[in-house]
């Protein structure tokens, strides 16, 4: 029941029971579909809560007769009385099946134009017409429910954390530009001529400032946005669970956040495990070709080096020869395949970087076909069975590269056989993906860049080695991933200006570029910075695997398309002549 004092109505319709039969009520909201049987109107009237069915009888001459000019997705105010249904017309489908509302009086709030599209699940309506029609969207169960998980798992951050003593605190949206990754989205400043603001692609730089400023635990949910080609997953504008905290361990921030997301994820419905399986960056390569594996199967990478360690296939013993890898998975169920769907699979790696797939398939007629199996002997043959565990109706595919390439081949085809082959096991599989080295060399700016971000501490036993061999330095870093996917990323903190200024200098920002970019961070951490970290979370994402979905546009209320736009209310847009000039700027 509502407070009346504060509604128009008395309850909300999908919330009626059998506990209210008899009850006198006021209900609002949109009508969903009407029913003319001739004698009686039947009229399924919608609101947040769900639906329920309201009759409408001659006897109350004024409602029925208008009922019978109401259309889909008038708005509506019904009065009447709670009663069971008659015997053998129960919906057991609805959650208000049993019941319904004899209406005595209906008053109309406001008709309503046809909606392009019905207001049901499931509908095949293109994407963008949903989206220019959003408000409408949102009426559909199923979408309507999205945001509703999105707001439990919200809620559930904010209680965790709260209750864990972490102190929600905002921090700029109009601030510096600080450009290390994806572009930054710039506003001009009227107030000062040529210069500009940037939105922030994350709260980095001051939830590290408000850990000097001694506020030990914070978290945000924070806007981000970022100026890069847009994905599934990926949006310019997007929410992050944004966490920091001071005095902490790597195990400690992992412990913690494995506490949280238990909670989180109970109150969302789902199950979390009593224990997250960690493996550190290299494992994960080795054994997955990814940083974020989806462990709900197997089939994972094996290297094959002592399988053809002596092999006169000159493919495989050129590549061990010149210090890189043979390595295979073992395809399981695929060794009947046509010629054309293992050349599907061969163009896929050579579009992932290989040169070419090596394969062997093993028939459930105990017959051997590959273009490659003559060169192999009996021993290796009989070792490249044991190595993989090759049964009758297997497929072997194998990569001689160097070990990035063939580990990131070998993991794209992993990753394909599993979704084509539905080998995902249901509910969640999280993973703590630890220890990724410290930077990256990007070949393009023929410098070294960060792998999580600038600020990432370092191993402490790796320092002396940062000039020397930055490629080999391990840092204090954490993904969490979930079902293939990463929803979560963080690390431990840089807290001392010196050791800073090295990491910028190793990534080639000289000390004049470091102070204009972060000098105002150089000079916080100088000011007795306490060692800290912390990590963020995708909440679009975390809420898209949750609601089963496959594109955070289904649980964000208001998305962009693929090409940045809003098709609801057209922007970006065009300005005036008179906007462009009161923040200096022209147009061509």
């Amino acid at each position: 029941m509502l407070d009346a004092r504060h509604s128009i109505r008395s309850h909300t319709g999908g919330t009626l029971s059998s506990a209210d039969i008899g009850a006198e009520v006021t209900l609002a909201g949109w009508v969903h579909r009407r029913r003319d049987h001739g004698g009686l109107i039947f009229v399924d009237l919608r609101d947040r809560s769900g639906l329920v069915q309201c009759t409408f009888a001659p006897e109350a001459a004024e409602a029925f007769a208008t009922a019978e000019r109401l259309r889909p997705e008038w708005v509506v105010e019904v009065r009447g009385i709670v009663a069971r249904r008659p015997e053998g017309t129960e919906n057991p489908d609805m959650a208000t099946g049993e019941v319904d509302v004899v209406v005595s009086a209906v008053t109309v709030l406001n008709t309503a134009l046809t909606p392009p599209f019905e207001i049901e699940d499931g509908i095949e309506t293109d994407e963008t017409t949903r989206m220019r029609y959003r408000y409408l969207d949102i009426r559909r169960p199923e979408m309507l429910e999205s945001l509703v998980l999105r707001d439990r798992v919200t809620q559930g951050f904010r209680a965790a954390l709260g209750s864990r003593g972490f102190l929600e605190v905002e921090t700029p949206i109009l601030t510096k530009s600080t450009p290390e990754g994806a572009r930054d989205f710039v506003v001009p400043s009227r107030m000062n001529a040529g210069k500009f603001y940037a939105l922030p692609q994350s709260p980095q730089l001051f939830k590290q400032l408000l850990m000097v400023a001694g506020v030990e635990r914070y978290y945000q949910m924070a806007r981000c946005f970022r100026d890069e080609d847009l994905r599934a997953d990926r949006q310019p504008e997007f929410t992050q669970v944004d966490i920091e905290l001071s005095f902490c361990t790597q195990d400690h921030i992992l412990g913690l956040i494995e506490e949280v997301m238990a909670e989180v994820m109970a109150g969302a419905g789902a199950e979390w495990p009593a224990e997250v399986t960690r493996l550190t960056y290299a494992e994960a390569m080795d054994r997955y070709g990814s940083d974020r594996p989806d462990t709900r199967f197997g089939m994972e990478l094996r290297s094959l080096a002592d399988v053809f360690a002596s092999s006169e296939f000159k493919v495989f013993a050129g590549a061990l020869a010149s210090g890189g890898v043979v390595k295979g998975i073992n395809a399981a169920g695929c060794g009947d395949w046509s010629r054309g769907r293992i050349d599907a699979l061969n163009q896929r790696a050579i579009d992932a970087g290989a040169k070419g797939l090596a394969w062997v398939a093993f028939t459930t007629a105990g017959e051997v076909r590959s273009p490659v199996a003559k060169f192999f002997t009996d021993e290796e043959m009989a070792a490249l069975r044991e190595t993989l565990g090759v049964e009758p109706g297997d497929l072997v595919l194998m990569v001689a590269d160097a070990a990035e390439t063939a580990n990131e081949v070998l993991g794209t085809l992993r990753v394909h056989l599993g979704e084509e082959l539905g080998l995902a096991a249901e509910g969640f599989h999280p993973l703590w993906v630890i220890d990724f080295p410290l930077l990256k060399w990007d070949a393009d700016e023929e410098r070294w860049s960060a792998n999580h971000h600038p600020f990432t501490r370092p191993f402490d036993e790796h320092l002396d080695t940062l000039e020397s061999d930055p490629g080999a330095v391990l840092s204090y870093s954490y993904d969490l991933v979930l079902n293939g996917l990463e929803i979560g990323g963080g690390t431990l903190r840089v807290h001392d200006t010196g050791l800073q200024e090295r990491i910028l200098g190793v990534m080639g920002i000289s000390a004049e570029e470091a102070r204009d970019k972060f000098g105002f961070l150089l000079d916080a951490l100088a000011h007795g910075a306490p060692p800290h970290g912390g990590i963020a979370f995708g909440l679009d994402r975390l809420v898209m695997l949750l609601a089963g979905g496959t594109s955070i546009r289904d649980v964000i209320a208001f998305p962009k398309t693929s090409s940045g736009a809003c098709p609801l209310t057209g922007a970006p847009d065009v300005v005036s002549a008179r906007q462009l000039k009161e923040v200096h700027l022209k147009t061509d």
